[in-house]
């Protein structure tokens, strides 16, 4: 048997960028990317703090150090520029792997970068 476990998590960044007019995804900063260990094309769990909408996308890599998080396509509807936004990866594990594993968080400042 294998479970979904929390794998990682970027909590509380900031939205920067909506785009209606592009394939899908989310367009996540290079260096918060690997902060969480999250890989291009992973599978996300984005949690919108500001209205409450939750949608499943895929990472795209930003440009490194441009503190860049984009909704891109149809999820570009389900935020807002400046929204708050918790960014979470899960990966499936035996319990005994997960017994033992420790998840990621991240905590970026208000210009998604991380110290």
């Amino acid at each position: 048997m294998l479970l979904t476990i929390h794998k990682s998590k970027i909590h509380r960044a900031r939205i920067t960028e909506a785009n209606l007019n592009y394939v899908g995804s989310i367009t996540i900063d290079e260096s918060l990317m690997e902060a969480a260990n999250l890989v291009e094309g992973e599978k996300v769990q984005i949690v919108n703090n500001n209205n409450g909408e939750r949608l499943e996308t895929y990472v795209i890599k930003g440009e490194r150090g441009s503190g860049v998080l984009c909704l891109n396509g149809a999820a570009a509807r389900k935020a807002e520029v400046g929204d708050i936004v918790i960014i979470i990866s899960y990966a499936l594990m035996t319990p005994e792997e997960a017994k033992n594993y420790s998840p990621i968080t991240v905590f970026p400042d208000e210009n998604n970068s991380v110290n």
